[in-house]
């Protein structure tokens, strides 16, 4: 049974145990954990908190930035994302979300390069430990400077060149959901998604991203939704919901409108 979870992305200005509190109230039984919420509260306070509220972590975000554009030398994004490896096995956390990093003015053979020999030394520590590497793919009109995977296609691509069953991917809805081409993929790429992450908007990604609440956008998430679990997937549905369009709705009201959309949606996969 898929499990329901939150980005802690959603809660921007909540800590840490304000999120855990408030998601296990509604019924939320996952966490898509921030690591700069992590480290303020502390890994194993974390872990504890966790525990004490029968909730598990379906994401921990995120490690990447290979490509340089974050400013980091590349060993310094490597180690890094190591280190978020070993944190993901304490937490015992489903996924571990990686962004590719921004063109940096790279070309592409390069940027590919580059990603994939990451990727390649990632996984094989992730296959050690047990961790499953989901490669996220950024909606250029919005993600340009996080990552220079756009689509699901080139994410595949990636995941087919480093070849190692410990790295899938993240399907946002924002993201890919707007792409008419994205249903006829969905099938193709079924067998690699490690976590949907949903999120809705009310136009195609422009500048900073901006989501909507579940259902008031043009993302067909119910069409997308019942595809995906046609296809088998079993993993967490993960909502993410950040931008203009939702900062004047309270939290409170976000995360209520959220779990009623997901009972009524997964009633009718059901």
């Amino acid at each position: 049974m898929n499990k329901l979870s939150v980005s802690q992305l959603s809660t921007l200005r909540w800590d840490l145990e304000s999120d855990v509190h408030a998601y296990a109230r509604r019924g939320f039984r996952g966490i898509g954990l921030y690591r700069p919420k992590l480290d303020d509260y502390g890994l194993h306070r974390t872990i504890d908190l966790l525990h004490e509220h029968a909730m598990s972590v379906t994401s921990l975000s995120w490690v990447g930035g290979f490509t340089g554009s974050d400013g980091r030398p590349f060993e310094d994004a490597v180690s890094d994302a190591i280190e978020a490896v070993l944190q993901a096995v304490e937490l015992r956390a489903d996924t571990l979300i990686v962004l590719a990093g921004g063109k940096n003015n790279h070309i592409k053979t390069h940027l590919r390069r580059t990603l994939c020999q990451a990727l390649d030394r990632l996984a094989a520590v992730a296959a050690e430990h047990g961790v499953r590497l989901a490669l996220e793919p950024f909606h250029p009109g919005c993600g340009d400077e996080w990552s220079f995977v756009n689509d699901l296609q080139s994410t595949l691509d990636i995941i087919e060149r480093v070849d190692n069953p410990a790295l899938g991917l993240v399907l946002d809805t924002y993201h890919t959901g707007m792409d008419c081409d994205a249903l006829r993929w969905l099938p193709d790429v079924a067998p690699h998604v490690h976590l949907v992450q949903l999120g809705d908007g009310r136009h195609c990604p422009h500048g900073e991203m901006n989501r909507c609440l579940l259902g008031e956008g043009c993302v067909p998430l119910h069409d997308l939704m019942e595809l995906l679990h046609e296809s088998g997937y079993r993993g967490a549905w993960e909502v993410e919901l950040i931008g203009e369009d939702v900062e004047t709705v309270s939290y409170e009201s976000l995360l209520d409108h959220a779990k009623q959309f997901l009972d009524q949606s997964l009633g009718q996969l059901c």
